[in-house]
């Protein structure tokens, strides 16, 4: 006599098999998350670099300045007032302290000043 053995996949490989997916942790997850979202944001970084983003052309690179050492005794009113050449002392020493990133107007003798001409 003979015997016909027949073998039959289990259950639970027909289910993963017609899903097609396999199942991710908790911390997969969160690989997958970082990987595509650091890849969104290179991908983003690029584009605004293309698109001409990180070439800001601001006021002072169009401007020309005149430079200036402080002498001992000089005030910022006594160099606008000098350099002012008919033009608002006040406004000047705005521009001269915007164009120095001074929060104060002190200045000291030997510092270089930039004046915008």
């Amino acid at each position: 006599m003979s015997a016909i053995a027949l073998n039959y996949p289990s259950r639970s490989m027909n289910v993963s098999s017609r899903t097609g997916a396999s199942r991710l942790t908790r911390r997969g997850r969160l690989a997958r998350f970082l990987v595509v979202f650091s890849l969104a944001i290179v991908l983003g970084a690029a584009f605004s670099m293309k698109a001409g983003a990180g070439s800001v052309v601001t006021q002072s690179d169009t401007q020309t300045f005149i430079t200036v050492v402080v002498a001992p005794g000089q005030t910022l009113w006594s160099i606008a007032s000098d350099e002012s050449h008919g033009r608002d002392i006040r406004g000047l020493i705005g521009a001269i302290m915007e164009a120095n990133s001074l929060t104060l107007p002190d200045v000291s003798a030997g510092d270089l000043l930039r004046i915008p001409a």
